[in-house]
């Protein structure tokens, strides 16, 4: 068994992997401010909420898009295990054949999906991360990775709305009772529900008529329950797949 986390800008993904069973996906929120201690304490309750005997745990890995909190967490979690643990970073096989620019930008979190979306869903394939930003990863045929498109998340464009007007409420992302909203907080989840939706099956379209060929498209993430039931295109949800990477990224520096 092996502890699994994943750093991003707003929330830290953990689980716990068993001969390839994920046993559960848990999320903390991402905090600079928090010491080592606190984050060794967070890491320790998630444990043993779920049941898991820490003396069971043979390693862990951890990618981050987060560089100040890499270490703390890095340095709590083997407090709390008693091992170190493996970084997704420069050294690390990670099996992905990058055909970008400069393959050193493509980021942490982006290379974890990648990796468990080409073995999990096969290709050509679109992944798209839904947190922070929309970060979409396009892999073709030859399961290169070759591209992608990185947006503002939805719920960055809702707190950016919301700060840079003077009447609007911050609101929940409830659904809207129908698509043409009645009222201020109808219409604004209409917007941020619908809108986003629109905005990724309108880029799954052109990405589809690039390639002049079918996609597997999957998603993930924080924000991906909230938007994706409205997508039109066929989208599959797979709120592990960064855990799934992480897993089979450990497996092959072993």
């Amino acid at each position: 068994m092996i502890l699994a986390i994943d750093i991003g800008n707003t929330n830290i993904v953990i689980g716990c992997i068993e001969e390839d069973r994920i046993l559960f996906v848990e999320r903390l929120c991402t905090d600079v401010k928090k010491s080592e201690l606190e984050y060794a304490i967070s890491v320790k309750n998630v444990l043993e909420i779920y049941g898991v005997d820490r003396r069971e745990l043979q390693g862990g890995i951890i990618s981050s898009v987060v560089p100040p909190v890499t270490g703390t967490i890095r340095n709590a979690a083997a407090k709390v295990i008693g091992k170190e643990l493996l970084i997704v970073g420069p050294g690390v096989k990670t099996g992905l054949d990058i055909r970008i620019d400069n393959p050193a930008q493509l980021g942490p979190g982006l290379v974890v999906g990648a990796v468990a979306g080409i073995e999990e869903y096969g290709c050509p394939l679109v992944i798209i991360d839904m947190g922070t930003a929309t970060a979409f990863t396009v892999v073709n045929e030859k399961s290169q990775v070759i591209g992608g498109m990185i947006l503002p998340g939805a719920g960055v464009a809702l707190d950016a709305l919301i700060s840079r007007t003077s009447q609007l409420p911050k609101i929940s992302l409830d659904p809207p009772r129908k698509l043409i909203g009645s009222n201020t907080v109808d219409c604004m989840k209409s917007g941020v529900l619908y809108g986003n939706a629109s905005c990724i099956d309108g880029m799954i379209g052109r990405i589809r008529e690039e390639l002049n060929t079918s996609i597997t498209v999957v998603a993930a993430g924080g924000m991906a329950k909230y938007i994706i039931p409205y997508c039109r295109e066929r989208i599959r949800m797979d709120d592990a797949l960064l855990l799934k990477g992480l897993n089979l990224i450990y497996k092959r520096n072993q």
